[in-house]
Parts: C-alpha cells; structure tokens; sequence
C-alpha cells in the first residue's frame, strides 16, 4: 500500500535530516547546564546514544569524520590564537615544569601499570603510557567563554601541552618504527630534518605570508578562508613531518596570535564558526566511538578501561598538584590546570588506532581508551567549568575592587567615512572587554540632503560593531553648531569618553586641533581622546605612553590609566610609560594590581626632553601622549608644541593625545577642576 509519508531508514542517509539533527543537537546540549552538566558532556552522552552503538541513528561516516578531524583541529588553533603571548613568556619555565611533570609521571605510572597489572610487554605498555602523558584542551571552549583564556593558569597548561604531547607523539612514532625494524640514525636524521624543514616554513615563511594577506585584503570572507587555509596548510606540514596534525594548528594559532585582536571582527567570526558548528561535531563523533555492550561481553575490557581511566587521572592531578605547589599557585588555578589538561582526545585517539593497527594493541584496550576518553572529558568539563568560575569571579571582583570607575560610556562623532572605522576600532580598545554597550555613535546633520548619507554612514558603524560582538547606540541630531551639540549629547547620555579624530586644516590661520576640539576642552571635563590611526592595530608591537609631571595628582588620572591598560590587554601587547619618579611610582602602583599586565618604565624627568621619546619610538609602536587642560595642576606650555612633534616625528605611527578628565567626583555644575584658577 502506497503511503504519503515513510518513516525513513536507521541510520540516516540523507544530509538534510542528519544535518538538522545535528544542529538540534546543538542546540539542545546548553540545556543541561540547568542540571550542572557541561554542555560538552551533553554532546558527547548524544553521540553515544544516537551513534552505531547506541540507537544507529547516526553512521560514523566520512561526513563526521571530516567535521570532528576539523573540530580538534579548531579547539587546538583556538587554544594558540587566543593565549596572552605576554603572559606566556612571563609563566614560560613554570609552563616547562609542568609540562616534564604532565609527561613523566604518566609515562611512569603508565609504563608500570600496563606491566604489572594488565601484564602487557614493556613496549605495549610504554605506547600505553604515552597515551596517558598527552591530553587535549578539549574543555578549552569554557575557559574562552569565560573570558579568562588570557589567565596565567591557562598559559602554563598551553605550555605543559606543547611539552608533553610533542614528547608522546615522539614516542609512538619511535615504537612504530621499532615494530616496523625502521629504527636507525637514518630515520632519526630524516626525522629531524622534516621536522625542522616543518618548522621553517610554519614559523618563518607563513607569518610573513600572514601579514601580508591581512594587512592588503580586508573582505571578511577572505580573510576568514586565509586563516583556515593556514591551519590546515600547518597540519599537513606536521603530518608530512612525522608528528600529529594537533600541533600544526596550535602553531597555526601562535604564528596568527599577534595579527588577529581579540577584539577584532575577524576573531569573532572564527570563534563563531567554531564554537556553532566544527566544536560540537568533533565531541558528538567522539561519543560514537563509545560501545557500551562490550563491557558486559568482555570483563577484562572492563579492567582495562578502569586501570587507562584510574592512572590518566591520577597522574594528570598529581602534575597538577606538584605545579600548583611549585610555581605558588592558587588552588583554584591547580584545579583549573588539572580540569585542562585531564581531558584525553586527540593524540590518545591516534595513539590507540595506530596501535591497533599494527597489532599491539587489542580490542580491549581500544574499546578501554573510549571509555577513558569519555570519563576523563567528563572530568575535564566539571572541573574546568568550577574552577575557570571560580577564578573569572575573583577577576572581577579584584577589578571591582581597585577600579570603581563605573562602566565606560564613549562617544564618537562620526561624519568621515574614511575615519569611522578606525574611531569605532579604537573606542573597542579603550573599554573593558566585557562592555558590550560603551559606545554611542554621534552623527550631526546640518542640512537635509545629507540625510541619506548620513543613514549610510550610521549603518556601516552600526555594523562594524556588531561584527565584534558590540552594540552601538546610534544618536543622530540636527544642528549647525556641532561643539553644542556634542557637549549636550555628553550630558543627556553621561558620557565618559569623547573620541575624535584629527582635525584635518581647511585654513592656514586654523588650529591643530581645530575649533570644535578647543571648544569642547574648555566646556566638558570628559576625558578627550585626540587619534590617529594609520597603521593596522595587528601590526602594533608595543604602546609608548609619554606622562607629564604631577600627572598623578589630577582627578582623572586613573581614567586615563585604565583606558590605556585596556588596550594593552585588548591588543596583548607591552606598555611602556615615559614620567619622572613621582609619575612612575604612582604608575607602577596602579600596573601592579594587574599581574598579567606587561609594563616598563622609563624616566623623562622633564618635558624639555621630549626629543628621547622620538628616537626610541619604532616603526611599530603606538604613541598616546597624556596632555591637560590650561590651568591644570599637570599643564606644560611646552604641550603647545605637540602639534610639532607630532607632525614631524609621529607621521608613521598610530597616535592619540589625551586630555584628562577634570569633573571632579560628585560635581554637578560641571566647572572644569582648576586648582590654579587660571
């Protein structure tokens, strides 16, 4: 009998339909963080109960495959982009002990384990060791959620993990050449010049490749398939080299860290990607290895999973622990290194079907490492997810605590297609990431055919925020005195920060500044952000910030401070301060709050000697000069040949000049704070 609707075959061959239930999936697995379960483990439980050996709704096919090879692929690249390279060189010997300890005691309790208690040889057993010293970020997605992925914690486990997983992977390549009678000072040689050859082009010939492309095409597609072609382009070259595709994406990561912002548009569409889509297929096809039955058929499978699952978690904790209390660190932050590197994935996945396939491992020990890979990523998830809350609530506390500036409320009048980006860019820089509506967006119309184009202009700001995952408060007005009408705008929004471009000179008797800046100086006390940018933040190495005396003594001095460590921490670069001693000590007293924050001082113990800064100023740095308003505790006639230097030494770099904010805390009447009534 012909019916209009057939339930449809098991397992699911259709793309539409796989595809749909993959995304409800998704969708769904968020769910569980209502009953404390990770979403991860959500993911993981469904691929094992819709996979071949749970309800076969799902075949393991190519398909998940391709998907899941590039989610581990994904979270690796991640773990690399997205490091603080500051604080990773800072935490770097620390990262070193960690990763010996990660490596030694597995393959210690491995080695010994596998003998005495599973009675394999001592080669079976090594390789099973081997499995047990490499892990994989596979809770790094909840620490990035978090924000905290810039954490000193995550650096030393990032650095343990280049450590332990090249050394495991090192180790099986020598064991699949013992078996295959390969070994010799020839492999070793050949080994040794791929690997070298794979390092050459990865950290030498692609960043330049990198830089160039980023820097000339700015279509957000192409950027995007760039940055994919450059993971994959690492993998195969890691691959092609005798060693894991893992490594290459996280070098792909290092290699792009410094050309890709965290606050960039295109980081946001990778961690979209990622996170939506390429993620979630890896942890779903990890979940379909899982077979349950064959441990009611086999009791030693049993035993097996249970000696792989004990000794990869306990020697996991203990390198966690022993660094914990080696390196003086907190206990939240031993959790969260054990809660990282305790997840067992990728590399162990290799290991074990490398193994296998050349028969030294059974079928036990296969079905025993899935189960090990399930229980320690659940482990992984709960203990990450704990302790990455624990540490990301004491951040902000701390930050509440030293900076009770209030949330940053910037706004930048726009009228100049060709400078709105780099002013919306710029206004991302100077506020706390987690400030998602700090800017308003000022568009002053004087004369109704503008209209159009001024709804333009208002849409492509709009947009551009948007695309860094910001909102942007759209404010259009018609008047012909702009400086009024900025300044009423600053009281009806309770503006913070004004940002402005530089004033382009239509006259020769014109001003630097020119007559709306001037204005506004003298009739707000907001704290006035003056910039230039002509250089891709991507390209910025360092942030050379020039400090006049008695800086410290004016009401906005810690305003300035904290908008100017934004960037640094936004950008992930170094700061430098140029001041006298007095301007230093205060400086240094603020810079210590932040342990991750990478600071230098410089003494400038006048303004007279303003020409010092110029010859250490390179190519690649940014400049921001503190100014102030006349009659200011910190004013220096000498500031009025700013425009100077500034036109003569500054041309090729990225600039801002700051004038300070001068409301006094409280007042109302909005009298500019003048302690020399001038």
């Amino acid at each position: 009998m012909n019916t209009w609707f057939t339930l449809p075959q098991l397992p699911l061959t259709d793309p539409i339909p796989i595809f749909l239930l993959v995304l409800l999936i998704i969708l769904s697995a968020p769910l569980l963080n209502k009953v404390k379960i990770p979403h991860i483990i959500g993911l993981i439980l469904a691929g094992m109960l819709l996979g071949p050996f749970g309800l076969n709704v799902l075949a393991n096919d190519k398909s998940f495959e391709l998907f899941g090879k590039v989610g581990i692929l994904y979270i690796m690249f991640l773990a690399g982009l997205e490091i603080d390279l500051n604080t990773f060189k800072k935490n770097r010997s620390k990262g070193l002990v960690f990763g010996i300890l990660t490596f030694l005691i597995p393959m210690i309790l491995g080695i010994l384990s596998g003998f005495y208690i599973l009675k394999f040889d001592w080669i079976t057993s090594t390789l099973l060791a081997s499995m047990y010293a490499s892990h994989t970020l596979i809770a790094y997605p909840i620490v990035s959620k978090m924000g905290i992925s810039k954490h000193r914690a995550i650096s030393i486990t990032v650095a343990g993990t280049i450590f332990t997983v090249t050394g495991a992977l090192l180790i099986l390549a020598a064991i699949v050449a013992i078996h295959n009678n390969n070994v010799g000072t020839l492999y070793w040689v050949k080994f040794g010049i791929s690997a070298l050859i794979c390092g050459l082009i990865i950290f030498v010939v692609l960043p330049k490749v990198a830089r160039y492309f980023l820097r000339r095409f700015s279509d957000s597609v192409a950027q995007y398939i760039f940055v994919l072609a450059i993971v994959f382009i690492a993998s195969l070259l890691s691959d092609a080299a005798g060693l894991e595709g893992i490594l290459g994406a996280f070098f792909a990561g290092l290699v792009l860290n410094r050309l890709i912002p965290n606050i960039s548009p295109l980081m946001n569409r990778i961690e979209f990607v990622g996170n939506a889509i390429f993620i979630p297929f890896f942890l779903i096809s990890i979940g379909m290895l899982i077979d349950v039955k064959a441990f009611f058929v086999s009791p030693q499978a049993l035993l097996v999973a249970a000696v792989m699952t004990v000794v990869a978690t306990l020697s996991k904790w203990l390198a966690a622990i022993l660094t914990q209390k080696s390196s003086k660190l907190t206990s939240d932050e031993g959790q969260l290194i054990f809660g990282l590197s305790n997840g067992q994935a990728a590399a162990t996945l290799a290991a074990v079907m490398i193994g296998h396939n050349i028969g030294l491992l059974n079928d036990d020990v296969l079905n025993g490492t899935v189960v090990m890979i399930l229980i320690t990523c659940t482990i992984s998830s709960i203990v990450t997810e704990k302790a990455a809350r624990k540490i990301a609530s004491a951040e902000l506390k701390a930050e509440k605590s030293h900076q009770k500036l209030g949330d940053e409320r910037i706004l930048i009048p726009i009228s100049n297609p060709a400078t709105m980006p780099q002013l919306i860019e710029f206004g991302n820089l100077i506020k706390r990431a987690n400030n998602k509506k700090a800017l308003f967006a000022l568009n002053i119309e004087s004369h109704n055919d503008e209209n159009v184009a001024s709804s333009k202009l208002m849409d492509s700001a709009a947009n551009l925020s948007a695309a860094t995952d910001n909102q942007l408060t759209r404010i259009v007005k018609n008047d012909i005195n702009i400086a009024n009408c900025i300044v009423e705008t600053i009281t009806e929004e309770n503006i913070t920060d004004v940002l402005v471009g530089i004033h382009k000179k239509n006259k020769f008797v014109d001003t630097f500044f020119g007559n709306t800046i001037e204005r506004l100086l003298k009739e707000t006390g907001q704290t006035i952000f003056i910039c230039s940018q002509k250089n891709p933040t991507n390209s910025v190495k360092r942030l050379i910030v020039v400090v006049p005396e008695k800086a410290e003594l004016e009401t906005g001095f810690a305003v300035w401070f904290d908008r100017v460590k934004n960037i640094a921490t936004n950008l992930s670069i170094k700061l430098v301060f140029y001041g006298n001693k007095e301007t230093n000590a205060a400086l240094k007293k603020l810079s210590g709050t932040y342990a991750d924050l990478m600071v230098s001082f410089r003494e400038l113990e006048s303004w007279e000697d303003f020409l010092i800064i110029t010859k250490a100023v390179k190519p690649n740095d940014s400049v921001i000069i503190i100014s102030a308003r006349k009659g200011t505790l910190s004013y220096n006639p000498l500031f009025e040949k700013l425009p100077y230097y500034l036109t003569k030494y500054f041309t090729e770099n990225n600039f801002a000049i700051v004038f300070p904010k001068q409301v006094q805390s409280g007042e109302k009447t909005g009298e500019l704070f003048n302690p020399l009534h001038l």
